[in-house]
């Protein structure tokens, strides 16, 4: 009965960072997509430190997200893989401060090639595309990350039930 209520609590953890993830993206008047963002709800990309759970939630907020504001499937498949990406990297991370580097790494990689690629259709203008996607996406996810998310990990350790999740963790 206890294994089954872990699987429930779970299911519900990642299905709510999946909620929280789209209805941030997709509510907020503020660039969400394109060659400048600062997508808020990828602060929530930090959140595996803590809680493997957190991995498919993103995955399926960010699909969704995608899926309902963008209209490029490549988007969809490209975007929803770097958040992916970013989310397994970041439960492997063993420093909260530097758990925002691999949402900003896949993000500026992943999500600045696409933009390049839409922007330019595989050109020859493709790599200064790519390096001025690549730069412009990489330092709205930084400040997102580096800034929202880590205030995230910060707050979410003030909560007594989940100090021990992040104990031992620097």
């Amino acid at each position: 009965m206890s294994k089954s209520r872990i699987s429930v609590h779970r299911l519900t953890l990642a299905a709510v960072i999946a909620a929280a993830y789209a209805g941030l993206t997709l509510f907020l008047p503020i660039p969400q997509y394109g060659p400048i963002q600062f997508r808020v709800a990828e602060a929530m990309t930090l959140l595996p430190f803590l809680f493997p759970e957190a991995i498919p939630g993103l995955a399926v907020g960010c699909f969704l997200a995608n899926l309902l504001g963008s209209p490029y499937v490549l988007d969809w498949i490209f975007g929803t893989l770097a958040t992916l990406l970013a989310a397994l990297w970041t439960s492997r991370m063993h420093n909260r401060y530097l758990a925002a580097v691999p949402p900003v790494v896949c993000n500026a990689l992943i999500v600045g090639a696409e933009i390049a690629y839409f922007s330019t259709l595989d050109g020859a203008a493709f790599l200064p595309a790519f390096a001025m996607n690549a730069v412009t996406v990489g330092l709205g996810e930084a400040l997102v990350c580096f800034i929202l998310g880590t205030l995230l990990l910060r707050a979410l350790d003030q909560v007594p039930s989940l100090r021990g999740r992040s104990a031992g963790q620097v």
